[in-house]
């Protein structure tokens, strides 16, 4: 791929002195020459964006471009997939000015300029999570993976800039994140119940996915399952139409599974529960919308069972069902092959949040695409 050099410095010279413009903010900072050597490769784009107002940019530093070039998802870029390139570019792009200062400790889910269905089925754009932890403001993306502000607030007449240190990853498909997060028995339930195209295209869905403890906690009940009885359960643990994020789940709020029973969610001294399952690792961003990872599976024929807040574990939902030493459901599930932002616990579920950001991945099409479209990322996951 070869830089068309559209001079932004050229372009930057009629900015006056007292209000830059964006061609003007991106050149005066040494740290951004490779972003906007990217940005000049699109001229349409860069129109659009030199003409938008109210926005927030996401401006990954010379260092994070670095890094992401020496991926194997770099390397794909460079390949010239502007689509894929694009798409990248969009997601860095927020609706909205949001100063440094005005991100809080509370997590904000914000729209992106990303709305290609090619590669996201999220109503008004794909989000991404902004919050304020100790003295930092965090960007999460897809996977999980965390970025920096390193260089806050660089005004420009379009709204703010902020430089960040590591390239956002666009969220990937449900299946492809579930198998990358080690959630091997919910991928493999999936896979089993023949759900896996169904979830991964369905538009705005919240989903509740077990952890591998929690399957294993009722692998008596799991292990003789028909296909229609696990999708049934499956589908308990979907909320079509919907995207919750845990920052907008309220106490006592109903939510009508793709089943069409009702899940209720508790919110206890800071905890969410979605019937008597907690929540152990909130928003993981997916192509289609937010998936929450739970530690117990929802019973549909139990939908009154609540959750003893002040417990440190809840009982199954499945009376009668008792622990299995092998689980099933991960039998033939692919091993991950990069690092996301949790980590697995001893009993090989997904653990709890981490600043840890070592991989990210390529945009992956949508499910709207088709199934073999569903799987072409996998090849080019990011192992920085």
């Amino acid at each position: 791929m070869q830089f068309k050099h559209l001079s932004l410095a050229a372009l930057a010279a009629g900015a006056s002195a007292q209000t830059m413009n964006l061609t003007a903010a991106l050149t005066s900072s040494p740290d951004l020459t490779n972003l906007t050597s990217y940005v000049s490769l699109f001229p349409e784009l860069l129109t659009q964006l030199s003409m938008a107002t109210n926005v927030t940019i996401l401006a990954p530093s010379n260092a994070a471009f670095a890094a992401f070039l020496n991926s194997s998802a770099g390397a794909a870029i460079k390949s010239n997939d502007t689509a894929a390139i694009q798409a990248i570019l969009m997601y860095h792009v927020l609706n909205g000015t949001h100063p440094a200062a005005s991100i809080m400790s509370t997590p904000a889910f914000i729209p992106t300029m990303l709305t290609n269905m090619m590669y996201t089925n999220v109503t008004g754009g794909q989000v991404v999570e902004a919050v304020t932890q100790g003295t930092n403001v965090e960007i999460y993306s897809g996977l999980l993976m965390n970025s920096t502000v390193t260089t806050p607030n660089v005004n420009f007449t379009g709204g703010v800039i902020h430089i960040i240190n590591r390239v956002l990853t666009v969220p990937q498909n449900i299946s492809f994140t579930a198998t990358q997060a080690g959630l091997s028995a919910a991928a493999g339930a999936l896979t089993r119940a023949n759900l896996v195209n169904t979830l991964d295209s369905a538009k705005d869905v919240t989903v509740f996915a077990p952890n591998n403890a929690a399957f294993q906690a009722i692998g008596s009940a799991t292990a003789n399952l028909t296909m229609m009885e696990l999708a049934s359960i499956l589908e308990y643990h979907v909320v079509n139409g919907t995207v919750g994020y845990s920052s907008t789940l309220r106490n006592g709020t109903m939510l009508t599974s793709m089943s069409g029973m009702n899940l209720t969610v508790t919110v206890s001294n800071g905890s969410v529960f979605v019937n008597s399952a907690k929540v152990v690792i909130p928003d993981v961003l997916v192509a289609n919308g937010v998936v929450h990872v739970i530690d117990n599976v929802l019973n549909p024929n139990n939908t009154s069972a609540k959750p003893v807040a002040t417990a440190s574990t809840q009982s199954v939902a499945f009376p009668g069902a008792t622990s299995a030493r092998d689980n099933p459901l991960t039998s033939g599930v692919p091993s991950p092959t990069g690092s996301v932002g949790m980590a697995p616990t001893p009993a090989g579920g997904a653990g709890s949040r981490s600043s840890s950001s070592s991989g990210a991945a390529m945009p992956m099409k949508t499910g709207a695409i088709g199934a073999a479209a569903l799987f072409a990322g996998a090849g080019v996951w990011l192992n920085n």
